[in-house]
């Protein structure tokens, strides 16, 4: 959610800043721009819209050696190209990442100070009380040393100073925010993919933590004073932003778990001490956001099948402002793909006022909540771009997967042999899934205006996260319900052809789920039918209008076959709608903002 980018060094800034820019679309955006220094003066250039739109009113013969650049998600304020970053108060001109929370309360006083907004935002606000700051001290770090005594929310924040034409300013609380490190020249990031390939040595900066960036020379400061910090080499292979001739990034992810099944077998199938032994704690909250709530629903079923104690999922931002009952023998876990989703991080600042241990289910190494939980296992699923996350939520399932299995073993419950050779068969499993033809499908429901997704108990939570993929990219509403609840109102909605996708992998409610679906069916719905091989049950043909045969695996591995079709169900009807898969209107890949 919103990136920002920095430059200054010997190389003309513009190209840079673009460059850095683009890296960062898949976080999510609606407008861009960028300030760079040009004959001692401060040029802004900003638009709606994407960045080529920027990238086409850039003068490039414009040589500049300093230069900050952003891209926003709005929040206060439309979008439009006043709001849009960066913006500019007096001296100073900012770019800017979070919510600063007590804005109003600023913009009175600056405004009886003699100081005039063009903007609806936030941003304006702080630039104008550095400003102010700065006009008070005559001296920058001084200045960002008494802003951040009275912000309130959270920043990351790039500073340039029309008189300072030479350094470039950052400051940072509850934000990520990283500066690269390079030859005579130096990055500020929101993230570090963005000049992954510029540089490998980066810093990260931490909470109330200010940085004066010059082309040769890094200092921090905490509470006026410097510190020292440490540097950190980025993993290469982390930031893979090829399609490698897929036509869609959503579509690549998606194949890729074929390979990182196999990739996570070899890490930690064959090493458990690399996971975490849970059977230690009286209970388990496991906390999280969109997809990654999903997955932690997944991960309640599987562990409660092995654990004598309580296992409990929340929504990260009802769980921060909720009472909680937990103590030193309670385990939080939090799962986040990119590590920096500002609720699960606000989270998990929270328990440790109970005492409680944490534990980050992430995928981004370095990132704010790996850093911040007591231990961490990450899910190795390298770079994922698409907004809507398929491999990520796949991988988090995963190690669920195996967080059970660790503590099945511990109780004796489980056969290691006899499940690794279920984990080994994983992804032959999901190739045949991927290849399969789904055209019959798409072509009878991707015009539909409504779709509904069926399941009970484990199913049902693989159907949140299927229509949720549909939400995100198709724009086609869709609503999952427990197969059992749809005659309790929502049956009223079945009419002819209304499409439903239904899943049943669990046996022992199987019929129950039949039963629902000829409910729909004996109403005219048009119904497709997700069903593990070789269940012990006879299904009526005339319940179903196509069927599609999943694997049969162990339950602990089943979830993660189940949620393969709907991914490709989702990416087929919105690319038949012609919608951008990848970069989905509204949204945001880092979600780094209540």
């Amino acid at each position: 959610m919103c990136g920002i980018v920095g430059y200054i060094g010997k190389k003309n800034s513009l190209p840079i800043l673009i460059k850095g820019l683009k890296r960062l679309e898949y976080r999510g955006y609606d407008s861009a721009g960028v300030a760079y220094i040009k004959d001692k003066n401060i040029k802004i250039v900003k638009t709606v819209g994407k960045i080529n739109n920027l990238d086409k009113l850039l003068n490039y013969n414009d040589e500049s050696f300093i230069g900050i650049g952003h891209t926003r998600w709005a929040t206060h304020g439309s979008v439009d190209t006043t709001n849009s970053h960066p913006h500019q108060a007096g001296s100073i001109t900012i770019v800017h990442n979070g919510i600063l929370e007590n804005y109003q309360e600023l913009k009175k006083i600056l405004t009886n100070k003699g100081y005039t907004f063009k903007s609806d935002t936030d941003t304006e606000v702080l630039c104008a009380y550095i400003d102010y700051e700065y006009t008070k001290t005559k001296n920058i770090l001084d200045a960002l040393n008494n802003c951040m005594k009275v912000f309130e929310g959270s920043y990351a924040t790039a500073i340039m100073v029309k008189d300072i034409p030479n350094k470039l300013f950052v400051m940072k609380k509850d934000s990520p925010l990283v500066i690269g490190i390079g030859e005579q020249e130096n990055y500020i990031a929101s993230d570090i993919s963005a000049y992954a390939d510029e540089t490998s040595a980066y810093i990260i900066l931490e909470d109330m933590e200010i940085g004066q960036i010059e082309k040769d020379n890094i200092s921090i400061y905490k509470n006026k004073k410097e510190i020292k910090y440490n540097i950190e080499q980025v993993e290469q292979d982390a930031f893979d932003s090829d399609k490698n001739n897929y036509e869609h990034y959503m579509l690549k992810e998606i194949s890729e778990q074929e390979n990182l099944m196999d990739k996570l077998n070899n890490i930690y199938l064959k090493n458990l001490d690399k996971i975490m032994d849970i059977s230690k704690y009286n209970k388990i909250h496991i906390i999280g956001c969109g997809t990654a709530y999903h997955a932690g629903m997944i991960g309640k079923y599987l562990i409660e099948n092995y654990s004598d104690f309580e296992v409990n999922t929340y929504i990260a931002s009802e769980y921060r402002y909720q009472k909680i009952f937990a103590d030193d023998k309670t385990l939080v876990i939090a799962a986040s793909q990119s590590g920096e989703t500002a609720d699960t991080l606000a989270c998990i600042k929270k328990v440790k006022k109970y005492g409680c241990k944490t534990l980050g289910i992430v995928n981004v190494k370095n990132s704010s909540i790996a850093r911040a939980v007591d231990e961490v296992i990450y899910t190795e699923a390298g770079q994922e771009v698409a907004v809507a996350s398929t491999k990520a939520y796949s991988s988090q399932v995963y190690i669920f997967s195996l967080l059970a299995l660790k503590l099945g073993i511990t109780k004796g419950l489980i056969n290691k042999n006899e499940i690794n050779k279920e984990y080994e068969k994983l992804p032959s499993y999901i190739s045949k899934l991927t290849n399969y033809d789904y055209e019959d499908i798409i072509s009878k429901i991707w015009q539909a205006k409504d779709v509904f997704y069926l399941g009970r108990g484990i199913d049902y939570i693989s159907m949140l996260e299927g229509s949720l993929k549909l939400k995100e990219i198709s724009y086609v509403h869709s609503e999952a319900y427990q197969a059992g609840e749809l005659k309790h109102g929502t049956i009223s909605l079945i009419e002819k052809d209304t499409p439903i996708i239904a899943l049943i992998s669990d046996e022992t409610i199987a019929l129950k789920t039949i039963s629902n679906i000829k409910e729909v069916k004996a109403r005219g719905a048009y119904v497709v039918l997700l069903i593990k091989e070789d269940l012990n049950i006879n299904i009526d043909k005339e319940c179903y209008d196509k069927i599609i045969e999943i694997n049969a695996t162990d339950n602990l591995l089943q979830p993660i076959l189940n949620v393969i079709p709907l991914q490709l169900i989702a990416y087929n009807i919105a690319k038949k709608r012609g919608c951008d898969i990848d970069k989905p209107r509204n949204l945001a890949k880092s979600v780094t903002v209540e």
